[in-house]
């Protein structure tokens, strides 16, 4: 295995990538999130690379916040290079908390050989979309909704995500640097991404939808976001309903979500908006 480095290479990055397209047609689920996808190419992390020749076959980062993820190509696995990989991220920080998307055997068992316990669930919620879906719903009242305008809303929508995800581990760490990777990116729809405005005009929530392949006929519950200042007000469903209803009048026909699993109050929300359980992540620390 490599030393670890500061930065990857064009190279590199495009390698990291096909190496994450071949496990997730294995095993159905990416191994790494978008934060650390958009790293690959910028941002601060750390990387270790493990080559067969000239051949990527495993790959791991370590975010600056001390969440990991790593992955090993299909056909080289059960050779202890995933234990390499994470023991060289604990090496470097022992308080490392790594990420298992799909919660697989696999990391089941690296994690309890490797003296690991699970500290976190992410849950995947979805359900289909129908025809009712592309109504849009009315607002309580005083409120009114409206797309986001490019080169106008950037602050704003970053204040409320900054007090609604205040205690979220990353979602409340969103910078202007990280709006603008994701406005970048080729999925970045600004009518999919909606405020409430209260009566003064004020912007106060948003629900901001995702689609990264319209063949897919899956759409993403992205990010909702209420201003703690307007929570309480009977906005959740509704602001919930104005995300499908742009997603259904796409012609999508399935939408999924991310929810951490012990955010009672967003699970009863998306309980009720019809949303089960698909699947889940979890992330894994060292034990006491």
């Amino acid at each position: 295995m490599n030393d670890p480095v500061d930065h990857l290479s064009s190279a590199d990055a495009a390698a990291v990538e096909a190496l994450a397209a071949a496990a997730t047609t294995t095993d159905g689920v990416s191994p790494f999130g978008e934060d650390f996808l958009l790293r690959l190419r910028g941002g601060d992390a750390v990387h270790w690379l493990i080559r067969d020749a000239d051949a990527l076959i495993g790959y791991a980062q370590l975010a600056p916040d001390g969440s990991s993820e790593l992955a090993v190509t299909p056909e080289y696995r059960r050779s202890g290079h995933g234990r390499a990989l994470l023991d060289g991220v604990l090496e470097r920080r022992p308080d490392a908390r790594v990420w298992s998307h799909g919660d697989l055997a696999a990391a089941r068992e690296l994690g309890r050989a490797r003296g690991m316990q699970v500290i976190r669930e992410l849950l995947v919620l979805g359900r289909p979309l129908g025809q009712d879906d592309s109504t849009a719903p009315t607002l309580p009242d005083g409120y009114r909704a409206r797309p986001f305008v490019v080169g106008q809303d950037e602050d704003t929508l970053l204040a409320i995500n900054a007090a609604a995800f205040a205690h979220h581990p990353e979602q409340g760490r969103l910078d202007r640097d990280g709006l603008r990777a994701r406005m970048e990116q080729a999925w970045f729809d600004p009518s999919g991404l909606i405020f409430i405005e209260d009566e003064g005009g004020k912007p106060v929530a948003f629900h901001w939808t995702k689609v990264e392949d319209d063949a897919s006929g899956t759409g993403e519950v992205y990010v909702v976001g209420v201003h703690p200042d307007a929570q309480g007000r009977g906005l959740g469903g509704p602001l919930t309903a104005l995300g499908l209803a742009h997603l259904a009048g796409r012609g999508l026909r399935d939408v999924i979500l991310y929810v951490e699993g012990d955010n009672t109050p967003a699970l009863a929300t998306y309980a009720r908006a019809g949303f089960t359980r698909r699947a889940v992540h979890v992330m894994y620390a060292l034990g006491d």
